[in-house]
């Protein structure tokens, strides 16, 4: 067992915290909005990239992601607060 593999009281405590901060919603009465994930394929098809392109977003950190089995999720509000952020406005031309 490594150094980083160990789970501190503290560890615990900040998990517990966070479970009941996930919980309380619920308990409340109220229903938390459903977070929509998507795929590799999904995000592909949404903004006409190839598989390699989206991984080059992962590895320089402009999409985050998720990794379950192997499988790359990611968050549709990710995948759009990506898009805002990159959108850039071409300068006007002028046709004569």
């Amino acid at each position: 067992m490594t150094p980083d593999e160990l789970v501190t009281k503290k560890d615990l405590e900040n998990f517990k915290k966070e479970l009941f901060d996930l919980l309380k919603p619920i308990t409340s009465g109220q229903v938390p909005s459903q977070q929509k994930w998507l795929k590799n394929k999904d995000v592909a098809k949404l903004l006409g990239i190839s598989n390699a392109s989206i991984a080059n977003l992962r590895i320089n950190g402009s999409l985050p992601f998720h990794k379950i089995n192997g499988t790359y999720l990611y968050k549709q509000s990710d995948v759009d607060q990506m898009m805002k952020s990159t959108e850039k406005k071409s300068p006007k031309t002028n046709k004569s």
